[in-house]
């Protein structure tokens, strides 16, 4: 059982860390809401329990719920997507990609995938990997005709290319934003230290989250406010300095966009910013969220930092972001932003509130429970939590009230 500690609701939750203060140990790193971190902590209360709902995959990377019906689609790494309804993974793939799909490198595959918002409609999905090649692909499909269980391969149509300098930071993380475009994370290409020089050159689109219009355009159109239309720079950028920002996501209930990104050396980062504010710079390679990289001093004027951060002291190495719980059968955790580190295996979940005020809870099971490589957090379409790791199984997350 995940020993995760959590309030019996957000209100509860904002009572209690005014008045529990040295539960909340300051650290010495600074965030964007000015203050310092606290050290993640735990409100007596209810517990998590991890059930298991399916293994036999072969390393998932992504989790997305079926938007018609209570199936999920799994993305897995070779270049399949499976189908698992009520347990039971549908012998037939949705897709089966892996004659094009490169999946040697640690971080290439395929990576993910997204239905377009109006699936129902157009039967369009899309999906990004590496192909043979190397290079990062992000193609569209539909489903066939009388049969929405199976892509039409015909119908595949190559939207961008992103050439890639290694088999590292590939990224590849998607949502579709409130306005119907489909944004895109991307990783600084790999190499130790960017070194491209990808983080900070507005001028590629590795390193960023762009923001595309892939209903109109050939293969796309650029939305007119993004931040550097008319600017120097690549039109269709929503904000940069990323090295590898693994599973971005958008909480439609406060408008809030989640970038984590995964460090080199020294910390990992999440990042939470307006919808509505694009352009912002999250400082990769100059530094590491709020600490300088490879250097005692450097200028991170201009800089957004991140909301929160760890150190690799033991505590992870590589962060994996999930999104915010909005289901119904948990709602004593409403608004929590679940993610998790790949290393370490613990869970843990971010309370924000209009990005003035902010918790920390540790969600971390004994370290005997711990879920193995976790690679994604996704969601049904009714809102519920599942976490997959690479060994092939996805758990449910269940509230057990004590």
């Amino acid at each position: 059982m995940f020993k995760f500690l959590v309030p019996a609701s957000l209100a509860v939750l904002l009572v209690e860390m005014l008045m529990i203060g040295p539960r909340l140990v300051e650290s010495d790193i600074e965030g964007n809401l000015g203050g310092t971190m606290p050290v993640p902590t735990s409100v007596d209360g209810l517990s998590l329990a991890p059930v298991l709902v399916v293994d036999g995959l072969e390393e998932p990377t992504d989790v997305v719920g079926d938007p018609l019906s209570d199936r999920l689609f799994v993305v897995e790494k070779a270049g399949r997507v499976r189908i698992v309804d009520e347990g039971r993974i549908i012998e037939d793939p949705f897709v089966d990609l892996r004659d094009w799909v490169e999946s040697t490198g640690n971080e290439q595959g395929m990576l993910s995938m997204r239905f377009h918002p109006e699936f129902a409609d157009n039967g369009r999905v899309f999906f990004f990997f590496t192909d043979s090649a190397g290079t990062s692909q992000l193609v569209a499909a539909r489903v066939a005709a009388g049969n929405r269980d199976v892509v039409d391969s015909v119908t595949l149509e190559r939207i961008l290319s992103i050439p890639q300098y290694g088999q590292y930071h590939q990224s590849g993380s998607m949502f579709f934003g409130p306005d119907g475009y489909l944004w895109v994370s991307l990783g600084d290409g790999g190499g130790i230290g960017d070194p491209q020089g990808h983080g900070q050159d507005v001028n590629d689109i590795n390193a960023t989250v762009i923001r595309i219009d892939v209903d109109n355009g050939e293969p796309y159109a650029i939305p007119d406010d993004n931040p550097f239309v008319g600017e120097e720079g690549r039109a269709e950028i929503w904000a940069y300095g990323l090295r590898n920002p693994w599973r971005i996501t958008y909480d439609a209930t406060t408008g809030l966009v989640y970038i984590p990104d995964v460090g080199q050396e020294g910390s990992e980062e999440l990042n939470v910013v307006d919808v509505h504010d694009g352009g912002h710079n999250f400082g990769w390679s100059v530094s590491e969220g709020s600490v300088c990289y490879d250097a005692d001093t450097c200028d991170m004027s201009g800089h957004t930092m991140p909301v929160y951060q760890y150190l690799h002291d033991g505590n992870g190495c590589a962060i994996i972001g999930g999104g915010v719980y909005r289901g119904e059968l948990m709602p004593e955790i409403q608004g929590h932003y679940f993610f998790a580190d790949f290393c370490v295996g613990w869970v843990r979940s971010v309370v924000l509130d209009h990005l003035d005020t902010y918790l920390v809870v540790d969600w971390t099971p004994d370290r005997e429970d711990r879920l193995g490589n976790i690679s994604t957090i996704g969601f049904d379409r009714h809102g519920e939590m599942y976490v997959a790791n690479l060994q092939g199984e996805i758990y449910r997350l269940e509230l057990n009230r004590q």
